[in-house]
């Protein structure tokens, strides 16, 4: 098997005869000039976040977007060499996702992930659609659950925010949600919960599969900076052919989490968030929003603004520097950040105010593995480990295949004529990347407990009116028609 992975200086290199044992690594490496590797492979500043590592939270979810064009097979990909100390640390493979501008797929390289506890990955994948191909998302499922349930759609949320202020500044606002009980959809209100300092809050929320919807019960994840390591989307130019010839691909550039947070994106139609440069005016018109938008006009929740907020909640004007400088990065192209690593590495011969650290959205792996003062530890990987790693993408590809039949088997199946009104209970395939139980964990590692605040829920609630084209009504601007295109 050979190694395709990009040296520091843009270089493309790939590792023949790569000997995976016990002993050491025997490698023999050719290096292609900086123009032949562009000629293969970009890798990109800008892109989709695996969604393993960040999942975006619709109030009002939708099926996922269609395409026309197949997905290419998955490529074979290699962890690092290197990868974040931790018992609960895992290697979540990529996947193809798809990049209108390009109208081609590019690749969102796999990720090192400090796996949310108590919780599996229930990995995305492509389906067929009447027109083509539809993406369905992956979600952090609870692990002690060995059933999928699937449910009617859910009616449109009514959630407003509060209706009351936070009983101290130390508190977050935690949204409500429909929630299945008793043969019929029950209004659970929101209410406020302390935050905690080195944990994110994602809410109760729902995902679109082809059999129904599934509830997602709420859950505390790690603050981003104790995630993990994320790495680079890449574009392949022939990926049809070059990484399918007994190639591997291993991802060695990887992003700054400190200043890739200060340009994210969400896209609720497509299901992920963005990084990188997505300010001009046309972005947000395709359903590219900047974080403090699509909080304020509650296109839903985001639980990383809601805790960089809440991070920042002694500066009151923090929400206003936030959007200052977006407004400056939209109206001046030199203040965004590159949108390939080549562009980045061009950056080393321009002028201070080129090298800003807010422009320098990526590192090499190697670079940020020998940085002290990271949030996140490395360790060597040693070749059996990565053998064993790597075969990891293997089992995710038949677990994402078993969870496709799964979730397409009533589409599948004439036999199966069920009233979609009603839920529907199947047995739960267990994922390969699984989270450890809060009793496995050390103590800086283990969640707080579920909180005791959480609302009950409300009979007395009532959905929204249909309007008469059968689409819902909503106060917010978010018809299930066309969406009013707020400017931030």
């Amino acid at each position: 098997m050979n190694a395709l992975h990009l040296s520091k200086t843009g270089v493309l290199a790939i590792t023949a005869a790569l000997a995976v044992g016990r002993g050491a690594e025997a490698q023999s490496v050719v290096e292609y000039s900086t123009t032949q590797a562009a000629e293969q492979v970009e890798v990109l500043t800008r892109g989709p976040v695996h969604e393993a590592f960040a999942e975006t939270i619709t109030y009002d979810p939708e099926p996922g977007f269609e395409i026309r064009k197949a997905p290419p097979e998955p490529i074979e990909e290699m962890p690092p060499d290197q990868r974040p100390e931790g018992a609960n640390v895992s290697w979540i493979p990529g996947y193809w996702a798809w990049d209108d501008e390009r109208d081609d797929f590019l690749w969102i390289s796999g990720a090192w992930r400090s796996l949310p506890p108590g919780r599996q990955w229930m990995s995305g994948y492509w389906a067929r659609s009447p027109i083509g191909y539809r993406w369905v998302s992956g979600y952090w499922a609870d692990a002690a659950s060995s059933e999928i349930e699937y449910l009617p759609p859910p009616p449109e949320s009514i959630e407003v925010g509060p209706s009351m202020a936070a009983p101290s500044p130390d508190d977050i606002w935690l949204p409500g949600s429909w929630i299945w009980l008793e043969g019929r959809y029950v209004w659970r209100p929101g209410y406020w919960e302390d935050a905690q300092p080195d944990w994110v809050w994602v809410p109760d929320h729902y995902v679109s599969t082809p059999r129904g919807y599934v509830f997602v019960d709420g859950y505390w994840d790690y603050s981003i900076s104790r995630r993990g390591v994320l790495f680079a989307p890449v574009y392949f130019r022939d990926h049809h052919h070059h990484l399918h010839h007994g190639h591997a691909f291993s991802p060695t550039v990887a992003l700054n989490i400190d200043v890739f947070t200060d340009h994210l994106f969400v896209r609720p139609r497509y299901h992920h968030y963005y990084f990188g440069d997505y300010y001009s005016v046309g972005y947000f018109d395709s359903g590219i929003y900047p974080q403090f938008a699509y909080q304020r006009h509650k296109h839903g929740y985001d639980p990383i603004y809601v805790h960089d907020r809440w991070r920042h909640r002694h500066d009151r004007d923090w929400d206003i520097h936030v959007e200052a400088n977006f407004q400056k990065r939209r109206d001046h192209e030199y203040e965004r950040p590159p949108r390939s690593w080549t562009a980045q590495v061009s950056l080393g011969s321009g002028d201070a105010e080129s090298k800003r650290s807010s422009r320098i959205i990526a590192a090499p792996l190697e670079q940020l593995a020998k940085n002290n003062n990271a949030p996140v530890r490395f360790q060597k990987l040693d070749s059996d480990e990565r053998r064993k790693l790597g075969e990891r993408e293997k089992e995710v590809q038949r677990f994402r295949q078993e969870r496709r039949e799964i979730d397409t088997r009533s589409l599948e199946s004439p036999g199966e004529n069920r009233d979609r009104s009603e839920p529907l209970r199947v047995n739960r395939p267990r994922s390969p990347i699984v989270g450890k139980r809060a009793d496995e964990l050390a103590q800086e590692r283990v969640p707080p407990p579920r909180s005791q605040r959480a609302a009950r829920p409300d009979p007395s609630a009532q959905p929204r009116p249909k309007k008469s084209d059968g689409k819902r009504d909503s106060s917010r601007g978010e018809s299930k028609g066309k969406k009013e295109k707020e400017k931030p």
